[in-house]
């Protein structure tokens, strides 16, 4: 689907490992500001397209634009000055401290002879505050809870600065209390400022929650895609999962949730 003003845009995508395609002429385009979750089946080709859109990985064919522009072409720098992307289950170095992971997300402003400047200790100070790890500062990456390291990894992302952050599965492995935690804080820095944002997320009732427009995906290509009431519809579901459910609407939000049933007929095995 094409925005009339994308920032970032997927443009006939096709990504493959061997002969096998991940990602399958895919056409997706994200608005400026708009908070976005991608859903889909294990192994549907979720986190290639992400990966690929924040230039991790390379296209077999089509193009992945920034502004406009092929964000192949553009130096990395400015790439990095404007695209956060934060991997699935990313992993520290052993040791390294939160305020030295956190300072990392300077990098693409500096290069190897710039001294630290005052603007660099106000980003991760201001980015350490933000997602309440302060007092964690001097604590190793390593010896976090899980919520705990989630929330290092995005004050990097923070201190970065980037107008996008694409996520990648940002509460796989955390309980509900934690989920709710790092989404939270993901919904804050999309609304107070205007970051956009692109996630992948396994949990609907947590895309429908948080998101403003959702992606479903299926074998590398999209099935579905608009606001939550639309894509969260036992039919979209039972084509994108072979999940048979009912879905309800939350009554304080007016965002629907997903009772599950089981495997549709078709689905099972």
């Amino acid at each position: 689907m094409t925005s009339p003003d994308p920032l970032l845009a997927a443009q006939a995508v096709t990504v493959s490992f061997g002969a096998t395609a991940a990602v399958s002429a895919v056409d997706l385009s994200v608005a400026r500001g708009e908070m976005t979750a991608i859903i889909g089946p294990n192994g549907c080709g979720k986190s290639t397209l992400l990966r690929t859109m924040g230039r991790l990985l390379a296209p077999d064919t089509g193009t992945v634009t920034l502004d406009g522009a092929d964000i192949s072409t553009l130096p990395t720098r400015d790439v990095a000055r404007r695209v956060g992307i934060l991997p699935q289950a990313p992993i520290a170095p052993e040791g390294l401290s939160v305020i030295d992971l956190v300072s990392r997300g300077r990098d693409p402003y500096r290069r190897w002879y710039d001294q630290w400047s005052a603007s660099d200790e106000a980003a991760v100070h201001d980015a350490l505050r933000r997602t309440d790890m302060l007092t964690l500062a001097d604590r190793p990456v390593d010896a976090l809870s899980g919520g705990q390291r989630q929330r290092a990894w995005i004050a990097m992302a923070l201190a970065q600065g980037t107008e996008v952050l694409l996520l990648d599965e940002p509460t796989t492995y955390l309980d509900v209390v934690h989920q709710i935690d790092v989404l939270d804080l993901v919904r804050e820095l999309h609304d107070t400022e205007g970051t956009t944002v692109v996630m992948v997320l396994h949990d609907l009732s947590m895309a429908a929650r948080y998101a403003d427009r959702l992606v479903a995906m299926r074998d590398g290509q999209i099935v579905a895609e608009g606001s939550s009431a639309e894509v969260i519809s036992p039919e979209v579901l039972s084509r994108v999962f072979d999940l048979e459910c009912e879905v309800l609407v939350d009554s304080r939000t007016g965002r629907p949730i997903v009772v599950p049933i089981g495997r549709t007929p078709e689905g099972a095995q």
